[in-house]
C-alpha cells in the first residue's frame, strides 16, 4: 500500500479500519458508499488537489494517500509538501487524480487523518518555539486518542517534540498513587529495581522526596506541577544525577521560564489531548 512506516503501527489496517467504519461494513445495509454509487457514474475520473486554510505544521499526508490507493491502487498522487513543513494558509499540500468514487468515498477519512495529525504537530511545534533557546526537550504523555497513540506520537515528533514512553510497558512511572501503596516513594523505586525495570521514573510533589528516590536508584524525576522557582531548587538539588522533568500545568506561556528552569525535559499532555484540529480541505474536478 505504501513504502510510509511507524514502528509498531499497521498502517493497512488502520486504513482498512477506518473505511469500513465509514462504510459500516459488517452492518445491515452497509458496506457501501450509497452516495457515491447512486450519484457517480464508475467509469468517472476527478482530478483533486488538498490545501491547508491555515498556517500549519503538516502531518499525515503518506497516511491520506494509502486511503485513497486503498480504494483505487492506480490513483495518481504527487504529496508537494514534506512532512513536518510549515506552510502558508492556501499552500497545496497534495494532488490526486483517479476513480472518482474513491476519491469521495476516501475524501473524509483521509482529511480527518491528516487535520488531526497535522493540529497535534501544529500545537506541538508552537510549544518547541515557546521554550526558546533551552536545552530542555518537549515530551509528550499518554494521554492519547486510544487507536491512535502511534499516529499522535508520530505527529509529536514531525512538530519538533519528542516521545515518552509509549505504553505500560517500556518504562516504569511511578506516581502517587503507587507511592501510596507501596508506602513511601523509596519503596515504590526498590520494588520496580527488584523486578529488574530497566527505566523507573519516579514522580516527586515535594523536595523533600528527591533524596529518598535518587537513593532507592530512580533513574529519572518527574518534578509534578513545581513552578519555576522551586525547579531551579528540584535541579540543583538533582545536581545532574539523573535526568530531571517538569510536568503539570504546562502552558504556552508558561513553558518558556519551566524550559529555563534547567530541566531536561518538560511534558506536556495536551499536545494529543487538546490539539485542534487543522483546517484542511480537498477539492475536486471532473476529468
Amino acid at each position: 500500500m505504501s513504502d510510509f512506516t511507524i514502528p509498531g503501527f499497521n498502517l493497512a489496517a488502520f486504513v482498512r479500519a477506518t473505511l469500513d467504519e465509514d462504510l459500516g461494513q459488517g452492518l445491515p445495509g452497509g458496506g457501501r458508499d450509497v452516495t457515491s454509487e447512486s450519484v457517480i457514474p464508475a467509469s468517472a475520473r476527478f482530478a483533486g488537489v488538498m490545501d491547508s486554510r491555515d498556517a500549519i505544521t503538516v502531518c499525515g499526508l503518506p497516511i491520506a494517500a494509502a486511503f485513497f490507493r486503498a480504494l483505487d491502487p492506480d490513483m495518481e498522487i504527487t504529496l508537494l509538501v514534506d512532512e513536518g513543513a510549515r506552510v502558508a494558509p492556501g499552500t497545496a499540500l497534495m494532488r490526486l487524480a483517479g476513480n472518482a468514487r474513491a476519491m469521495l468515498t476516501a475524501e473524509r477519512s483521509a482529511l480527518n487523518t491528516v487535520q488531526h495529525l497535522s493540529g497535534v504537530a501544529t500545537l506541538t511545534r508552537a510549544y518547541v518555539d515557546a521554550m526558546g533557546e533551552t536545552r530542555a526537550r518537549l515530551l509528550d504523555t499518554r494521554k492519547t486518542i486510544p487507536g491512535f497513540r502511534h499516529l499522535e506520537k508520530y505527529a509529536v515528533r514531525t512538530g519538533g517534540g519528542h516521545n515518552h514512553r509509549m505504553g505500560l510497558w517500556d518504562a516504569a512511572m511511578i506516581k502517587d498513587n503507587h507511592v501510596l501503596v507501596a508506602g513511601g516513594v523509596a519503596e515504590a523505586v526498590r520494588r520496580a529495581l527488584a523486578d529488574r525495570v530497566a527505566d523507573v521514573i519516579c514522580e516527586v510533589d515535594h523536595l523533600d522526596q528527591i533524596e529518598p528516590a535518587l537513593a532507592a536508584g530512580a533513574t529519572r524525576l518527574l518534578l509534578d506541577n513545581m513552578g519555576p522557582d522551586l525547579l531551579r531548587q528540584a535541579v540543583a538539588m538533582v545536581a545532574g544525577r539523573v535526568p530531571t522533568e517538569a510536568s503539570g500545568g504546562v502552558r504556552l506561556d508558561t513553558i518558556g521560564a519551566i524550559a529555563a528552569s534547567g530541566v531536561d525535559y518538560v511534558s506536556v499532555g495536551r499536545l494529543t489531548q487538546s490539539a485542534p484540529a487543522a483546517d484542511i480541505g480537498l477539492d475536486f474536478s471532473p476529468l
